[in-house]
């Protein structure tokens, strides 16, 4: 399967999970606002998903999938499912032990992740209790994340793409049908997290089975392959994970601000999260099984050529994606929350958020690509030396700039070391002589940057024209912002055409099977 087809399977499906995304935070800012019980229960959400993105997504799909990948190619496919299955045993009796050892101590957890809540007991008390409801959530969605790793290395992308479809439906649902029911809109949320977990654990222990890859729980062991998984997890925990760790640490030194900083942060975050998860976590989920398959067969060209294009396709996407979202962030988030307890000034606070992480955008969506550049080589330990620096960097410059800009500071520092995070990734990898730009990579990305900058300056003189129209009805600053989003993306089509970023022949023959 072609590497931009692959690509465009996951990238579609997460796009249907963001736009359900979207409804959701409408329905959540509604009925929450900026308030005490959004700011506890957006903790609680974190929480286990921070854990998750850190331990499941981050260091054991870059530990499990090059391993799994290589058996596969190598020793075929019973020999795959052995080492799965034995992974998965193990991964069972941790994680049980792991989050029963946490709801146990949650307050004190709570002091760690959120030490400003202290000073509202209430509001401290809301948030363990939120929590504690939450994170089973962690449980499940990390076995998701080892069935979804088995099945992107059969080639069998769909059905794990789709899971944050089934995250975001049964959250409305719950919100739409608990809350009436229970204390508030926040334990519907809670409870809801959890209820998606498990759904979609079912989900695809079905996919695995209809691939022909179930996987019983056996005694846990700790074989050679999964103590291999193990050695490799623990440093790429903090390597894959650096932008979660950078996130938590927003909401540690958001907690010490007033009132709705962790709110605005959290809505900005959820628009910016929609490039990033349909371009970057679908460029890196097609990719590190592609080149660890490459790399096992020798194919240092191909493996190159592979890395050249994803990140091709990853600045195509992404820097306009960035111009577009620093010049009509304020529309955005009026036109998805400015409704029920959000008010305008809590959108103007949101929108100074969303813009100063649109700075950071290409570079999040990098690191997602230059990632399985080491996973790939099962190197976890580089990331980690990189991640180090590049959190230091962060805390230094959230504690700097809170002091002038708030809870923007916090958005801006998150940006300024993701970028400091790509340049370093990308820098090693050329010095070891793993990578380097090829000039097709050169050529696409000037013209990519000429094209965002003439869209984007477009759309700064559309939107001053367009004068106080989105303080008008909801139907108006509708219409408008679709106007602006639909404008800006064909005329940036044509302009990407028009400087040769793109080749619409060479666009058609990379998304055929066999690109």
């Amino acid at each position: 399967m072609a590497l931009l087809r692959s690509i465009a399977t996951v990238g579609g499906y997460t796009l249907i999970s963001r736009f359900l995304g979207f409804a959701r935070d409408i329905l959540i800012a509604a009925l929450l606002g900026a308030g005490p019980i959004a700011d506890a229960f957006f903790v609680a959400f974190k929480l286990p998903n921070f854990f998750r993105r850190l331990f499941a997504e981050g260091a054991f799909n870059a530990a499990f999938v090059p391993l799994f990948s290589g058996r596969l190619a190598s020793e075929g496919l019973a020999s795959a499912q052995l080492f799965a299955t034995s992974v998965l045993s193990v991964m069972v009796a941790f994680l049980y032990v792991f989050v029963t050892l946490l709801q146990i101590g949650m307050p004190f957890v709570m002091y760690g992740f959120a030490p400003g809540f202290t000073d509202d007991p209430e509001k401290f008390q809301l948030a363990v209790e939120l929590t504690r409801i939450t994170f089973p959530y962690l449980l499940f969605i990390s076995l998701v994340s080892l069935l979804g790793g088995v099945l992107n290395s059969l080639g069998r992308f769909a059905a794990a793409a789709a899971t944050p479809i089934i995250l975001n439906i049964v959250l409305i649902a719950a919100l739409l049908g608990a809350t009436p029911f229970l204390p508030s809109a926040g334990h519907a949320l809670a409870w809801g997290v959890s209820a998606a977990g498990a759904a979609q654990f079912v989900w695809l222990v079905v996919a695995c089975h209809r691939a022909g890859m179930s996987l019983p729980l056996h005694w846990p062991r700790l074989t050679p392959g999964v103590r291999r998984v193990l050695r490799l997890m623990l440093p790429g925990a903090v390597g894959a994970g650096v932008v979660q760790i950078n996130l938590l640490i927003d909401i540690v030194i958001a907690s010490l601000l007033p009132t709705g900083a962790i709110s605005y942060l959290y809505y900005a975050d959820r628009v910016n999260q929609l490039p990033l998860g349909v371009v970057g976590i679908a460029i890196g989920t097609a990719l590190l099984p592609l080149l660890s398959r490459q790399l096992r067969e020798g194919s240092l060209d191909d493996a190159r050529n592979s890395m050249n294009r994803g990140i091709e396709v990853a600045l195509l996407l992404t820097v306009p994606a960035a111009a577009a979202l620093l010049v009509i962030a304020e529309p955005i988030i009026k036109v998805l929350f400015e409704r029920g307890e959000f008010s305008a000034a809590t959108a103007a606070a949101t929108a100074q958020a969303l813009a100063a992480y649109a700075v950071g955008l290409p570079a999040y969506v990098l690191v997602k690509v230059l990632g399985p550049g080491y996973f790939a080589r099962e190197d976890t330990i580089t990331p980690v030396k990189i991640a180090i620096v590049c959190v230091a960097v962060n805390v230094i410059l959230n504690l700097s700039l809170i002091h002038f800009l708030a809870h923007v500071g916090i958005a801006l520092a998150t940006a300024i070391s993701a970028w400091l995070n790509a340049f370093l990734l990308a820098s090693i990898l050329h010095k070891r002589g793993h990578h380097g730009f090829d000039d097709r990579l050169w050529r696409r990305l000037v013209r990519i940057l000429i094209a965002s900058a003439v869209m984007a300056a477009v759309l700064w003189i559309v939107l001053a024209a367009m004068g106080s129209v989105f303080d008008d009805s909801v139907p108006t600053k509708i219409a408008a912002l679709a106007a602006l989003v639909v404008g800006g993306l064909c005329l940036y089509a044509v302009l990407a055409v028009a400087t040769g970023a793109v080749v619409p022949s060479e666009l058609k023959r990379m998304l055929s099977r066999k690109g």
